[in-house]
């Protein structure tokens, strides 16, 4: 729940005065050089989820203040705030306006309630906040039989200026439906808007917030489809079996007469080729196109106001690239990319007339920083900083690396060099494994990467095989690759630097967490001779019993986090012993380093058994470990005290066992 408090009104009114200064062309004063204390690092962002609102005369953002976090709206031409929410530890996950008044809360919660069955699970709440009347408003509370939780995400439609607020939620007294609910924004009540059964995965909304399209799953006989809705009932398009790869419903069409469709379609061809990525769909005709833009895409955009697609994005190593094909949204970036040049902008936020947007810069001596830019007012200002404490003289440079794997696969990643040491050779290295697998690291400004160089180290962030972001060849290539290929593209990287000399190969740990805690464990006791220290955040230590968990999760245990988890493990279900052999709980007497395990109580994705078993293993074992229990923390490490203790615990246990002078 959110508190309005003098004090936080205050907070925020210093904390927004340097925009209107930085807006009046004032230089940025920084300080000199100077070593920042690990807590810099470790802190949450001291500004995040900049939101411009729908007209682009107002912004709502989450600052820390000391050592409170804050939500506040502004007002831009007036340069003044108009209200704050005391937020506390409240983990917030996303904001929206609704209209020019409001704003749409979305957080986290890790709850257990017994009575229902449910076990420790992350749950999403929805607050609506009222800067003038200073009031906060829960969704869903106080509504009779229906869970308070959102079960989805919420969407809001302009409607002609009476916004709607839609989100799917759970009445007890409807088995197998999760319902479309519209929310009254002044009292958080809901009323069902639409029907909708609990397998619609994805859905399509109209202007006026009905369904013009959805997609069904069956989880049981593993079959997708996609469906039209006409006069509220659905006519089925097409289907796929998708046990794993579900093809997903992304919006509407660039004209509005289709629906964009990310699906695997090789019995459509395109210049004699199979097609694997965006499809436009025809409402009345149901015939597919695919789309075709200048790369290949990782995402759609769609307009504010009509939902229609105006673009598309992919992340590559030198950062995220767009390709828009709406006028009005191409004009607005090709000022983003003018006003800040060579900076790597990522787009956060819009208005309605796509005349002012909210870009996100990070990296080259930038610990990431929001700026607003305006066609209307021209040019570009800075509207603060996500790490504040760390100046551009603190960021450590980071290059970006490519090298052969064993067998010949190019490798991609990045190295983050101490400040003051870009030309230093025999560097101390940390290898700092992503979690995912199928994900990847980026050249913006990471925290933890830029921590650990801050105290000296080199830190190499490869993105073996799995990462995304390569190609699905790339993604395939590491299909039953936990500690074997996956772990070994990491140790190939250590010794094409050694090559390189520009680190030490005698001075190297590895540090990861959720699957990076996975290839921490696998280090020292897979991969021996590598590592003379590991450290393993959310890490999985049992690779058996992480399958048989998910297993047990659900009704029917061939779900698809099994199958994801058989996928990359290269197992055969939550009985395969296989999986042992890769185990590093069961491989605890190989360990030929130290291993510091941290892992948070309230980790709904990793279980923290994870990490006490393989803690009492290498005690059983005699090899040296230490354990830390992070009270109250998640698997995302959403807290800043936890996340500041993480951070020096790995610290001083890196200085303790491969110090770096």
């Amino acid at each position: 729940m959110y508190l309005i408090t003098t004090a936080a009104l205050a907070s925020a009114l210093l904390l927004f005065a340097p925009v209107a200064a930085q807006a009046q062309g004032a230089p940025a004063q920084n300080p000199p050089a100077a070593l920042a204390p690990l807590s810099a690092y470790g802190a949450l962002p001291s500004l995040e989820l900049v939101q411009i609102s729908p007209s682009g005369d107002r912004l709502a953002f989450v600052a820390v203040v000391g050592d409170r976090r804050t939500l506040a709206v502004a007002d831009l031409k007036a340069g003044r705030t108009l209200g704050t929410a005391g937020v506390g530890l409240t983990k917030v996950r996303d904001l929206q306006w609704i209209g020019d008044d409001r704003v749409l809360v979305t957080s986290t919660s890790t709850e257990s309630l017994p009575d229902i069955g449910v076990s420790k699970t992350e749950f999403s709440f929805g607050q609506i906040y009222d800067p003038a009347r200073r009031r906060v408003t829960r969704m869903l509370n106080g509504a009779p039989g229906i869970f308070p939780s959102l079960m989805g995400t919420p969407r809001v439609l302009p409607n002609s200026g009476d916004p709607l607020v839609l989100v799917r939620a759970h009445d007890f007294g409807r088995a197998n439906h999760l319902d479309l609910y519209r929310i009254d924004p002044d009292t958080g009540r809901p009323r069902r808007f639409e029907d909708l059964s609990d397998t619609v995965v994805d859905y399509v909304l109209d202007t006026a917030g009905h369904p013009l399209a959805q997609a069904e799953y069956d989880r049981g006989t593993q079959r997708w489809s996609l469906q039209f809705r006409q006069g509220g009932a659905a006519r089925e398009i097409w289907s796929v079996n998708a046990p794993l790869d579900r093809p997903s419903l992304l919006g509407l069409g660039m004209a509005g007469d289709s629906v964009i469709v990310l699906a695997d379609r090789p019995d459509l061809s395109h210049q004699g080729k199979g097609v694997n990525g965006l499809f436009d769909v025809n409402l009345s005709t149901g015939v597919w196109r695919s789309l075709r833009f200048e790369f290949e895409t990782q995402g759609a955009i769609f307009h504010p106001v009509t939902g229609r697609l105006v673009g598309v994005t992919r992340r590559d190593d030198d950062g995220r690239r767009y390709s828009f094909v709406e006028q009005d949204a191409g004009a607005l970036w090709d000022a983003v990319e003018t006003g800040l040049p060579g900076k790597k902008p990522q787009l956060v936020s819009w208005s309605d007339d796509l005349r002012q947007a909210v870009v996100f810069t990070s990296g080259d001596g930038d610990s990431g920083a929001y700026h607003l830019v305006d066609l209307d007012g021209g040019g570009v200002t800075t509207v603060g900083a996500a790490y504040d404490a760390i100046t551009p003289s603190m960021v450590a440079s980071v290059r970006t690396v490519t090298y052969d794997a064993a067998d010949g696969l190019e490798i991609h990643g990045y190295l983050t060099l101490p400040p003051g040491r870009a030309d230093a050779k025999g560097l101390p290295l940390v290898v700092l494994a992503h979690g995912g697998p199928q994900a990847r690291d980026d050249g913006g400004f990471d925290w933890w990467a830029q921590g650990l160089a801050s105290r000296g180290y080199a830190v190499l962030q490869a993105n073996f095989r799995g990462s995304s972001g390569y190609g699905e060849a790339f993604v395939e290539a590491g299909y039953g690759e936990w500690g074997r290929k996956m772990q070994t593209d990491l140790s190939d990287g250590v010794r094409w630097l050694a090559g390189q000399g520009i680190i030490d190969p005698e001075r190297v740990c590895i540090v990861g967490a959720s699957y990076g805690g996975y290839a921490a464990l696998a280090g020292p006791t897979l991969d021996h001779g590598v590592y003379r220290c590991a450290v393993s955040v959310a890490g999985v230590s049992d690779l058996r019993r992480m399958v048989a968990r998910e297993a047990g999760r659900s009704v029917r245990r061939d779900t698809e986090a099994v199958r994801y988890w058989n996928r990359f493990m290269g197992g055969d279900g939550p009985g395969d012993r296989s999986l042992d052999a890769r185990s590093p709980v069961r491989l605890a007497e190989t360990a030929d380093a130290p291993i510091l395990l941290l892992h948070g109580r309230d980790d709904t994705v990793v279980p923290i058994e994870q990490s006490r078993i393989m803690a009492d293993a290498l005690r059983r074992a005699g090899k040296p470990v230490e354990f830390i229990e992070l009270t109250g923390e998640d698997h995302w490490l959403s807290r800043e005290e936890t996340r500041t203790r993480m951070l020096t615990e790995t610290v001083r246990f890196l200085e303790a066992n491969n110090p770096p002078n």
